[in-house]
């Protein structure tokens, strides 16, 4: 084993001293840590729902459908396609929708894949 610089200036009363020094402190370097985690959290969501655009459907608005892939059949296609009307509202989010004849669409619709139809 070579004799290196660390291994000869090693000492193991000094290396015991500074380990009990940083086991006395670890507690408040886990909180700071933990401090600081719970802010960069608040942050982030601030940042988030200041860019969230929110939308609330009621049962008879009328509404624009994000178009499906398979619905899209070039680039130049429509992104959107209705009118349709909302039908129920089954929670936060989740809509059940019909065409203005009244046929149901199947599957229920997340709100991030609506938006409201203007006539």
């Amino acid at each position: 084993m070579e004799n290196t610089g660390r291994v000869r200036l090693f000492n193991e009363e000094i290396s015991e001293v500074g380990l009990r020094a940083n086991l006395d402190v670890i507690d408040e370097v886990r909180d700071l840590a933990q401090i600081s985690n719970e802010a960069m959290k608040r942050r982030l969501e601030r940042s988030y729902k200041t860019k969230v655009v929110p939308r609330k459907f009621q049962e008879q608005d009328l509404v624009l459908r994000k178009a499906q892939l398979i619905q899209m059949d070039s680039k130049l296609a429509p992104k959107w396609t209705g009118p349709y009307r909302v039908k129920q509202v089954l929670r936060e989010g989740a809509y059940k929708l019909e065409t203005l004849e009244g046929k149901e669409i199947p599957r229920t619709w997340n709100a991030a894949n609506l938006r409201f139809y203007f006539s």
